[in-house]
């Protein structure tokens, strides 16, 4: 399924320089992403310092992380010694049963789960296993199952998962448009303060910024990329907004730093948010990133109809709405 080089392990001589081909298939990936499907067990932040000192190469020249492979791209990768392969962790019967559950469309070359919140897409950087590696244990005759796009740790909701590479190529494909509509993502996000109505588009570039090796943090600049967010408001509750956002571009925390722009930061959010209003928060139940991929809107190879998919608020998300709304209720009954 995915092909990996016979990278030296600790145990053995470090083996020569390779340059491998990059094929049709493996185009329109990310540079760092295919390294890391290659150097299985490699920490991101060593990958990356082997692009930044240019021992990563791309047909003899330095690149980027973030470069998008091509066909016939030569790609250099140095000697690397990694740890000897371990086996891999089990996932709990318990996350296999949830992962079953959480199906919400399936085709013969599609699966879109409503993911769990605290459930790391792929392992790596410390997390032993993630939705990928669970998927790949819970459908073991499965020939092939990759990440279509990712959402964060904390982020439920829909996520694409492709069963076959043809379909893995369509949508990526369309993800990377970016000026088009072929694939349509709605989140839900709960924000501090009063959210206007008359607030429906953040037009603002963003500006991403690399802190040490993997930490990233993103601000409106105008050097920035354009980004284009489009929000509603859904519920008001006075001292926090439930509202919808749907990102046209696809920034790195496009939403949370959109929001922000505005004056409201997302709750729970521990990088861009605020510290004093998510305590009180968690007094209601929220203890993470209240920020849920709602639904997907996407076409399918063949057909001219989109097709959407919903998933149901996390029930701690749901659970803190409903205090919140209680908290209203009680409010306005003991106004004179």
């Amino acid at each position: 399924m995915n092909e990996t080089p016979s990278i030296s392990s600790a145990k053995s001589p470090s083996s020569g320089v390779q340059w491998l081909t990059v094929d049709a298939d493996q185009a329109g990936q990310r540079l760092d992403n295919y390294l890391a499907a290659r150097l299985k067990g490699l920490p991101k932040s060593r990958i990356y310092s082997l692009i930044r000192k240019g021992e990563v190469r791309v047909n003899k020249g330095r690149s980027r992380p973030e470069y998008k492979l091509m066909p016939g791209d030569q790609v250099r990768i140095p000697p690397v010694r990694l740890a000897s392969p371990q086996e891999p962790v089990a996932a709990a019967p318990g996350l296999l049963t949830l992962l079953t559950n959480s199906v919400l469309f399936e085709n013969e070359g599609l699966l879109v789960i409503n993911k769990p919140p605290g459930l790391a897409v792929h392992g790596g950087s410390g997390v032993s296993l993630g939705l990928i590696e669970a998927l790949r244990q819970l459908r073991p005759e499965a020939r092939y199952l990759e990440l279509v796009h990712r959402l964060d740790r904390d982020t439920s909701g829909c996520i694409m998962i492709a069963k076959k590479r043809s379909m893995l190529r369509h949508l990526q494909a369309a993800l990377r448009d970016k000026g088009a509509s072929d694939i349509r993502k709605v989140y839900q996000a709960l924000v501090k303060g009063p959210w206007s109505p008359q607030c429906r588009r953040v037009d603002a570039p963003l500006l991403k910024t690399q802190v040490g090796d993997d930490e990233k943090f993103v601000r409106v600049h105008p050097a920035g990329k354009p980004s284009l967010t489009e929000f509603r408001l859904l519920e008001s509750f006075g001292e926090a907004s439930l509202v919808e956002a749907r990102p046209i571009t696809g920034r790195t925390h496009q939403i949370r730093v959109h929001a922000r722009h505005q004056g409201h930061c997302l709750v729970g959010d521990e990088k861009y948010g605020d510290d004093e209003f998510n305590k009180r928060m968690r007094d209601l139940g929220v203890r993470r990133l209240f920020l849920h991929a709602a639904a997907l809107g996407f076409y399918l190879p063949e057909s001219s109809e989109m097709t959407w998919v919903e998933a149901p608020l996390a029930e701690d998300l749901a659970a803190a709405l409903d205090k919140l709304r209680a908290g209203n209720a009680s409010a306005r009954h003991r106004e004179p």
